[in-house]
């Protein structure tokens, strides 16, 4: 792998790492970020299972209802070319 492929898969990580933090700590704020990431980690917790477990138990209109909902409770304030 090339340096510069190196160099592009690092700051893709960096850049998701801090999109991350900043979307826990601007839902949870500082202190419940850092417990949220201390269960995580000490939990082996799997994401992919826990969407499994949560999303199965949901019909698809459940889901599309609770996403529209959200949407409507928590619009877009930010910068339309600025994509999360």
């Amino acid at each position: 792998m090339s340096s510069t492929m190196q160099k592009t898969i690092y700051v893709n990580k960096f850049e998701l790492y801090s999109r991350g933090m900043q979307a826990l700590h601007s839902i949870l704020g500082t202190v419940d970020t850092e417990e949220f990431i201390s269960f995580v980690k000490s939990e082996q917790f799997d994401y992919t299972e826990w969407q499994r477990d949560h999303f199965d138990a949901k019909t698809p209109e459940q889901i599309s209802a609770e996403a529209a909902a959200y949407v409507t409770e928590h619009p877009y304030t930010g910068d339309p070319a600025t994509i999360i």
